[in-house]
């Protein structure tokens, strides 16, 4: 079965979520970082990759991403820095 993911990007600031889901989370990462990823992030200079989940269903992961769409900031937050306390650039780990 072909992986899915759900990923939470910010802007350098951290000011700024945007959840989105993927079955190739490099390549959209990448896009994001590219410009072309959504208006919404490149408008506000969306790019780090702050958090992913992965699932073996993609209706999983569309299920959970409309469940992170629904909850506070500081939830999406406090989930965030459950994995990454140094809220660094995730993706430096998936290119590598």
């Amino acid at each position: 079965m072909k992986e899915s993911y759900i990923y939470i990007l910010s802007n350098k600031n951290h000011t700024v979520l945007y959840i989105g889901v993927t079955s190739n989370l490099k390549d959209r990462i990448q896009q994001h970082k590219n410009g072309t990823g959504s208006i919404f992030t490149k408008k506000y200079n969306i790019v780090m990759l702050m958090y992913f989940e992965t699932f073996t269903n993609i209706n999983e992961a569309i299920k959970r991403e409309k469940q992170l769409k629904k909850w506070n900031k500081k939830w999406k937050w406090e989930l965030i820095q459950s994995i990454n306390p140094q809220l660094k650039d995730l993706y430096q780990d998936l290119i590598h």
